[in-house]
């Protein structure tokens, strides 16, 4: 007694839902991965590019009501912006902020700024500088 064959004929019937499934899946895949790289694309051109003006904290020098902060600015040529610098007491509470603005045809600037505390600061951090 021979057994029957319990398969389909080859391409007899056209694909098996399993293969329409994989290939729905493979398209969904690509879409998702090719938007995915755009909008990595995205931000990294908005941080990169578009960022005119970097800039660090070289030293600071703290008081009772000040810290004097050491910035060391770069930007192009022409642009204008400005920093924002804090400053934290020992317990961690912030004990004063400020924008120091920058401009000129100046790339470079080393410049040391006073930033007024309502107590005793002892840190000096740079959040962030950004162009107008």
């Amino acid at each position: 007694m021979s057994t029957a064959s319990t398969r389909l004929p080859e391409g007899r019937y056209g694909r098996s839902s399993d293969e329409r499934a994989d290939r729905k899946l493979r398209i969904a895949a690509s879409v998702l991965g090719a938007a995915l790289l755009a909008l990595v694309g995205y931000f990294a051109y908005h941080y990169v590019a578009k960022s005119g003006i970097s800039a660090q904290v070289i030293a600071f020098q703290a008081s009772d009501d000040a810290v004097k902060v050491h910035l060391e600015v770069h930007k192009d040529a022409g642009t204008s912006g400005y920093c924002t610098v804090r400053s934290q007491s020992d317990d961690g509470a912030e004990v004063g902020r400020a924008d120091f603005r920058f401009s000129g045809s100046d790339t470079r600037i080393d410049k040391v700024v006073t930033l007024r505390t309502t107590a005793r600061g002892t840190t000096a951090e740079l959040l962030g500088c950004h162009a107008d």
